[in-house]
């Protein structure tokens, strides 16, 4: 992937620095979710974009050259390309950015329709490079929709413990499985930390070096122990049950999770798991998870849990919910979505068993089925300065009002215990923190401290 960040933009902006107003000198412009599935958006990932791409000088002469090399044979005119622009940039900054970003705290559960980030330009000749960073910067979309995903996906489950169990047990309820389903190892480390807000369990190792490297958390999120298809089957069909032992020999204490739906998942629950190494799994210093990973997930959990719990024995917990036997578990992994997860658990509180007794493997639905538009994000204008003078400026296309934008300098403020955005030159402290400025990280936020402000709505 090519690393020059004048070229980390969309063609068509290439060619803006000539469609401003004659005598610009400011350029303001803010983010913002519309709305889309949640009411509410928790804000995540900035930090990450900052460090890796914006931070310390970033244009060079060989970039520069670079790029109007590329603009030349791309939109077929060199003259197109704004090079007395970027040359200002390394020769008067050295390189580093002239704009100013401030941005909530990261972790903050902040309503839609609100700004999350604000950025402007700190140098009057380059009033074109604030929507110019655009591109780059709106991918934040990203890791903020993750995080409010896996953040309504706790609410949801926590909601079932409440009523059926122990809600201590939520921070290992959902567990990320999602990097092989990802479009690229960095939307693996982004995505993943952003999940990692909520829940500590997850298998996406480039998670937690991205919450190591750029949010300083030297471990986030941990995993366990666990088979996969092409372990069990290498032993044969007929030799399933010593496929099971094995994973009991091999790690005989703590928890261990092992797929039981090679062939037949309730003959393996009801006859190998139940039968042939039940005293060994009673006898185990540790919790055996079982895995199925086939079928309608309602219906399967549901089966599963009445084979196990006839099997092993359960217990009822003081809400009036069965428990199963603490040496043994289940862990649903396919078809795990916000809709999935909770019919499983509507329907496990129905037939009277308690949450406690499952955990989710959440892969693609929770790192990729995602874009954009799932939380409706902007990136706007709402004021410039043109020869001095502030000019509040907005969209309001009249074929869709949803898509109307915000005017002026912005702040954002709580008011009567509720977020609001409002004018700059409105009361109250404004929530927004300078995190960037000429190319200069302004403000750190660290992971657990993230996690902590995110737990905390």
């Amino acid at each position: 992937m090519n690393h020059n960040l004048i070229l980390m933009t969309d063609s068509y902006k290439l060619t803006h620095w000539r469609q401003y107003a004659p005598d610009t000198e400011g350029v303001y412009s803010y983010f913002e979710s519309r709305g889309g599935w949640f009411n509410s958006v928790v804000f995540f990932g900035l930090q990450y974009f900052l460090k890796a791409y914006l931070a310390g000088p970033v244009v060079t002469r060989d970039k520069i050259d670079e790029a109007a090399e590329f603009t030349a044979k791309h939109l077929g005119d060199p003259e197109l390309f704004n090079r007395a622009g970027w040359e200002h940039i390394l020769n008067a900054h050295g390189g580093r950015l002239p704009v100013v970003i401030r941005a909530v705290p990261e972790g903050t559960v902040v309503p839609v329709l609100n700004a999350l980030v604000t950025i402007e330009n700190t140098d009057p000749a380059c009033w074109w490079l604030t929507n110019y960073l655009e591109t780059l910067l709106v991918q934040v979309w990203y890791p903020v929709t993750v995080a409010t995903l896996s953040h309504e996906m706790r609410k949801l489950i926590q909601g079932f413990l409440e009523r059926t169990g122990d809600p201590s047990l939520i921070p290992f309820k959902l567990h990320d499985f999602g990097f092989r389903g990802v479009s690229s190892v960095e939307s693996a480390g982004i995505g993943g930390a952003a999940h990692l807000l909520n829940f500590q369990g997850t298998d996406t190792i480039q998670a937690i070096m991205t919450a190591r490297d750029y949010y300083g958390c030297e471990m986030a999120g941990f995993s366990i122990p666990a088979a996969e298809h092409s372990t069990i089957i290498s032993w044969g069909r007929e030799h399933e049950a010593d496929a099971y032992a094995n994973m009991l020999e091999q790690f005989p204490e703590g928890l261990v999770a092992c797929v039981s739906d090679s062939y037949d998942v309730h003959r393996a629950c009801r006859e190998i798991w139940g039968q042939q190494l039940k005293e060994r799994v009673l006898a185990r210093k540790g919790t055996l998870v079982i895995r199925p990973d086939s079928g309608d997930p309602p219906t399967i959990v549901s089966e599963i849990l009445n084979i196990l719990g006839e099997a092993f024995g359960c217990s009822v917990n003081e809400k009036g919910f069965k428990v199963l036997h603490p040496n043994v578990r289940v862990i649903q992994g396919d078809g795990v979505d916000y809709d999935s997860v909770g019919e499983i658990l509507s329907r496990m509180e129905r037939e009277g068993w308690s949450a406690g007794n499952i955990a989710f493997g959440m892969g693609g639905a929770l790192l990729q089925k995602l874009n954009r538009d799932t939380q409706m994000f902007a990136f706007k204008c709402s004021n410039v300065t043109v020869h001095g003078e502030e000019r509040p400026v907005s969209k309001q296309p009249a074929t869709d009002p949803r898509k109307n934008s915000k005017a002026g300098r912005l702040k954002l403020v709580i008011e009567n215990g509720q977020f609001r955005t409002v004018q700059e030159h409105e009361a109250g402290e404004d929530l927004l923190v300078e995190v960037f400025r000429d190319g200069e990280i302004k403000r750190e936020w660290g992971f657990e401290e993230c996690r902590e402000r995110a737990n905390g709505y």
